[in-house]
């Protein structure tokens, strides 16, 4: 394969880098609102009394990864599903937070296809950890964080007793 085709086909190590710097800084803006690495399995509540509850689902805890999901507790009504949302793993030995899928609307495959080059590949999820450092500087603006997160039970019992 010749150099110049490579060099089409391949991402730039300057983009690479800046999506690793991404992934560092919504580790950091993550950390500022939740220690995830203690939160236990299931659905977490955060309210802030401002009608746009958030949900944190904690769908994997290992030693050194979570998995979770954060969306807010409404739903597409033509999907059914939670919208917006993203899927993300947080990396606590490496100080990484990965968005590993966003939907907003449409389903990454809608928008590159099954089989995306590398470069168009890396592009989009540029544009997905983007969007999820800009959700978590708002979230910690609107007043989420540890102090407002319930589990959902808990939150659940909360409203039946009035407490």
């Amino acid at each position: 394969m010749s150099s110049s085709v490579a060099a089409r086909r391949l991402p730039s190590l300057d983009r690479f880098g800046w999506l690793m710097a991404l992934y560092a800084e919504n580790h950091v803006r993550l950390r500022r609102l939740f220690n995830t690495s203690d939160l236990a399995a299931g659905t977490h509540i955060s309210s802030v009394g401002d009608g746009l509850d958030l949900r944190l689902e904690v769908l994997l805890q290992h030693r050194y990864t979570t998995e979770l999901r954060v969306s807010y507790t409404m739903v597409d009504p033509v999907t059914g599903m939670p919208d917006p949302s993203a899927y993300l793993r947080h990396y606590h030995d490496a100080n990484q937070l990965e968005a590993t899928h966003c939907y907003i609307g449409r389903r990454w495959q809608d928008v590159l296809g099954m089989y995306p080059l590398p470069a168009a590949l890396i592009s989009h999820r540029l544009r997905m950890n983007t969007f999820l450092g800009k959700w978590l500087e708002y979230l910690a603006e609107r007043g989420h964080g540890s102090g407002t997160l319930r589990l959902e039970s808990e939150s659940s019992a909360e409203i039946l007793t009035g407490a």
